[in-house]
Protein backbone atom coordinates (compact mmCIF):
# COMPACT_ATOMS: atom_id res chain seq x y z
CA UNK A 1 0.00 0.00 0.00
CA UNK A 2 1.20 3.37 -1.21
CA UNK A 3 1.61 5.24 1.60
CA UNK A 4 -0.45 8.27 0.70
CA UNK A 5 -3.06 5.57 0.71
CA UNK A 6 -2.11 4.59 4.32
CA UNK A 7 -2.47 8.12 5.46
CA UNK A 8 -5.91 8.68 4.17
CA UNK A 9 -7.22 5.31 5.22
CA UNK A 10 -5.83 6.80 9.19
CA UNK A 11 -7.57 9.72 8.40
CA UNK A 12 -10.97 7.85 7.10
CA UNK A 13 -11.41 5.94 9.76
CA UNK A 14 -10.74 8.45 12.58
CA UNK A 15 -13.02 10.81 10.89
CA UNK A 16 -15.58 8.16 10.74
CA UNK A 17 -15.84 7.63 14.14
CA UNK A 18 -16.08 11.03 15.37
CA UNK A 19 -18.77 12.05 13.15
CA UNK A 20 -20.18 8.24 13.58
CA UNK A 21 -20.41 7.36 10.19
CA UNK A 22 -19.83 4.53 8.20
CA UNK A 23 -15.64 4.51 6.39
CA UNK A 24 -17.39 3.43 3.33
CA UNK A 25 -19.00 7.17 3.23
CA UNK A 26 -15.91 8.82 2.90
CA UNK A 27 -13.23 9.25 0.17
CA UNK A 28 -10.58 11.51 -1.04
CA UNK A 29 -12.69 13.99 -2.04
CA UNK A 30 -14.21 14.48 1.45
CA UNK A 31 -14.40 17.92 1.84
CA UNK A 32 -13.84 19.19 5.37
CA UNK A 33 -15.83 21.82 5.84
CA UNK A 34 -18.76 21.51 3.27
CA UNK A 35 -19.12 17.39 4.04
CA UNK A 36 -18.10 16.94 7.37
CA UNK A 37 -18.92 20.82 8.99
CA UNK A 38 -15.24 19.92 11.01
CA UNK A 39 -14.35 22.07 13.90
CA UNK A 40 -10.59 22.71 15.52
CA UNK A 41 -11.31 19.72 18.36
CA UNK A 42 -11.54 17.50 15.25
CA UNK A 43 -8.63 18.26 13.13
CA UNK A 44 -6.71 18.30 16.75
CA UNK A 45 -8.07 14.98 17.02
CA UNK A 46 -7.78 13.27 13.73
CA UNK A 47 -3.81 15.23 13.99
CA UNK A 48 -2.88 12.99 16.92
CA UNK A 49 -3.75 9.69 15.37
CA UNK A 50 -1.56 10.18 12.56
CA UNK A 51 1.05 11.88 14.49
CA UNK A 52 1.23 8.57 16.44
CA UNK A 53 0.51 6.21 13.98
CA UNK A 54 3.64 7.69 11.61
CA UNK A 55 5.82 9.32 14.00
CA UNK A 56 5.56 12.61 12.39
CA UNK A 57 4.73 16.41 13.58
CA UNK A 58 1.81 17.52 11.95
CA UNK A 59 1.19 21.69 11.98
CA UNK A 60 -2.12 22.22 12.95
CA UNK A 61 -2.39 25.59 10.92
CA UNK A 62 -0.82 23.84 7.74
CA UNK A 63 -3.00 20.71 8.51
CA UNK A 64 -6.15 22.38 8.94
CA UNK A 65 -5.80 24.69 5.29
CA UNK A 66 -6.08 21.18 3.25
CA UNK A 67 -9.87 21.03 2.23
CA UNK A 68 -10.33 17.88 1.49
CA UNK A 69 -9.08 14.28 3.16
CA UNK A 70 -7.08 13.43 0.24
CA UNK A 71 -5.02 16.70 0.19
CA UNK A 72 -4.04 16.10 3.76
CA UNK A 73 -3.08 12.69 3.53
CA UNK A 74 -0.73 14.10 0.57
CA UNK A 75 -0.13 16.68 3.06
CA UNK A 76 1.21 14.50 5.81
CA UNK A 77 3.04 11.76 3.01
CA UNK A 78 4.90 14.82 1.58
CA UNK A 79 5.91 15.60 5.07
CA UNK A 80 7.16 11.87 5.88
CA UNK A 81 9.16 12.40 2.76
CA UNK A 82 6.55 10.10 0.62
Amino acid sequence: MELKEEILEKIIQRAAELFKKDPGEFTADTNFAEDLKIKSANFVQIIAVLEDAFDVEIPFMEFRRKKTLGEAAEYVADLLGG
